[in-house]
């Protein structure tokens, strides 16, 4: 049994859910523009959170390790030529980074105005900042099934590391879960995040 704060739960579940949430809706969205109906056809073009839960990735681990997904976005890369595949996959992480940007403006704009009951607002701003970080950085990490490793799948050019891709594939959570029980996030994202947050001018959360 997880020794789970129900305040930090809700806390986080109002934090991820927004957040991936989003993620996933600019992958169905850019793919729907580039011709690729599927994700639409199977109810995923919308922003609907319930649409793009998955249990383990979007409830469970972000809980335990910060980092999280949803259920990838369905494509047919047959509609779609390389340079399409790419910007599809980076459309989650790009819509995670701008949402970022947006909450530390509106960090900053809170922080100027001298008011008593703010500082509980401005720490839920910070960890809607952090959350939407992680997801960006998490998920370019090129390992299947995250956006990552669709990027690296639209620069392949033979059929073998074709085959190579659709072999590793396999075992892609067990690399994700194997990384993050090793503190791959502390080595790997938390330092990105963290120059993130000097970029913004934020304090830092760690």
């Amino acid at each position: 049994m997880f020794d789970i704060d129900p305040v930090a739960f809700l806390i986080t579940l109002a934090v991820v859910l927004p957040s991936l949430t989003i993620h996933e809706f600019a992958h169905a969205w850019t793919a729907y523009k580039f011709g690729d109906d599927t994700a639409k056809s199977m109810g995923r073009l919308t922003l609907n959170p319930i649409a793009h839960i998955d249990p383990i990735g979007t409830i469970l681990v972000p809980l335990i390790a910060h980092v999280g997904w949803a259920k990838p976005v369905p494509v047919n890369f047959s509609v779609l030529t390389r340079w399409q595949m790419l910007l599809v996959a980076v459309a989650g992480p790009i819509s995670n980074i701008l949402m970022a940007i947006f909450l530390a403006i509106v960090y900053h704009i809170y922080n100027i105005l001298p008011l008593p009951i703010i500082a509980p607002v401005k720490f839920f701003i910070l960890i809607g900042i952090f959350m939407n970080l992680v997801f960006a950085v998490f998920n370019l990490l090129p390992i299947p099934p995250l956006d990552g490793s669709r990027i690296v799948y639209a620069g392949l050019k033979s059929p073998k590391a074709v085959q190579i891709y659709r072999y590793v594939s396999q075992f892609g959570i067990f690399i994700i879960i194997g990384l993050i029980y090793i503190g791959g996030f502390d080595l790997i994202v938390e330092p990105v995040i963290g120059f993130f947050f000097y970029l913004l001018r934020l304090p830092s959360l760690f």
